[in-house]
């Protein structure tokens, strides 16, 4: 708690490289992230060197150009593949019979619902991936800030550029890019003013408008 109290977003970085080791930290707490039925439908790209292109994706946010290091959060629809689906139901000791069964259920199996389904349950995997990162970031001293405003085949926004970029990533079709975090070392010790709704606008116990008593 303390360190989700503490973190902010942090969009300029001093001139300090961040080691593989630290990343690895960060990287690896978006890797043990929830994950409906352990489908893990993510994949993380560290960028270092073509960072003005992802700028650009960005419509051109300097921190992306600036950050020592640039995670790519990509969607990967593909690990909803029959083979790769049944592959991580079986390291869970499911049964071939349970396995079919699970990819019967439209709720339990999104290609069953079609593209924008499974694209939109994909994401949905992603944003859990994403805030632990960003947690275990400010855990490593680091300056982090989620990139959400970029271009992508699901918002349709500079398609042609978001084709470039997936091209330089080596991405599938199968594959989206969603988010991206910056990193580096935090060039100002700011002080975190976290302006949040209070806490009766935006919960209630058993139904909206009825206050959670402690």
């Amino acid at each position: 708690m303390d360190l989700i109290k503490t973190r902010k977003s942090v969009r300029k970085y001093k001139e300090q490289n961040i080691s593989n080791e630290v990343l690895k930290e960060v990287l690896d707490a978006g890797r043990m992230a929830p994950s409906w039925m352990n489908v893990q439908s993510w994949h993380f790209i560290v960028v270092r060197n073509n960072k003005e292109l992802l700028s650009q994706l960005a419509n051109n946010q300097p921190h992306v150009r600036y950050a020592d290091a640039v995670i790519v959060c990509v969607a990967d629809m593909g690990a909803w593949k029959k083979e790769r689906f049944s592959e991580v139901l079986k390291q869970r000791g499911m049964q071939d019979s349970g396995i079919e069964a699970i990819m019967q259920i439209p709720a339990y199996y999104p290609p069953l619902l079609g593209a924008q389904t499974t694209l939109l349950r994909t994401v949905e995997q992603i944003t859990y991936a994403t805030a632990y990162m960003t947690i275990e970031a400010e855990k490593q001293g680091l300056g982090c800030c989620v990139i959400g405003a970029i271009g992508n085949e699901a918002t349709q926004i500079l398609p042609e550029l978001s084709q470039k970029v997936k091209k330089e990533l080596n991405l599938s079709d199968e594959q989206c890019i969603i988010s991206m975090l910056t990193l580096g070392y935090p060039a100002e010790d700011a002080e975190t003013v976290k302006l949040r709704k209070p806490f009766d606008e935006v919960v209630s116990e058993e139904k909206i408008g009825q206050k959670f008593v402690i």
